[in-house]
């Protein structure tokens, strides 16, 4: 079995279960915070929709940096709505899967680095990056608003199973 046969059926299951959650998020929640010092409900439903698309550039690419000597430094994503938030990520999401469909086994064993200024801020297989830093990361994220949602009393969904709010 191919890398990307075994892992494509997790990258779809969470990627399922990731848009269930954003689905949730009302226009009018998204500068909604828990506290001053966390991000909004809207800033970790836009990290969300854009986690998938680290894919490509991981499975493409040797590194990408964060802040580039002499270039424009990453700027993380800012959309308006629940339905903009949903685009990027079904887009994103589709382009990640097209990719790891097509990617050969060899690839996912190369390293990849996480670089600020030049300077490596993380090294590890491509394979690693994809379950770490795209399906983990995406796993952190969406219980983090899982929590924004409970707190302004927003129905759960149920991922790996009914959630209390789904159960008869």
């Amino acid at each position: 079995m191919s890398i990307s046969d075994s892992i494509l059926p997790e990258f779809d299951l969470e990627m399922s279960g990731t848009r269930k959650v954003i689905e949730r998020v009302p226009d009018d929640k998204l500068d909604w915070k828990a506290h001053e010092k966390s991000n909004t409900m809207g800033w970790v439903a836009c990290h969300l929709a854009e986690i998938p698309g680290w894919v490509e550039g991981t499975l493409t690419q040797d590194s990408w940096d964060l802040n580039p000597v002499g270039g424009e430094p990453y700027q993380a994503l800012e959309l308006g709505s629940q339905q903009e938030i949903l685009d990027s990520f079904d887009a994103n999401v589709a382009t990640a899967r097209k990719r790891i469909e097509v990617t050969p086994d060899e690839e996912f064993a190369k390293s990849w680095s996480l670089l600020s200024g030049g300077q490596s801020l993380i090294t590890m297989p491509k394979l690693g990056v994809i379950r770490t830093w795209v399906l983990n990361h995406s796993i952190h994220h969406r219980a983090h608003l899982c929590v924004y949602l409970r707190l302004n009393d927003i129905p759960v969904p149920g991922l790996y199973g009914p959630s209390a709010d789904e159960q008869g």
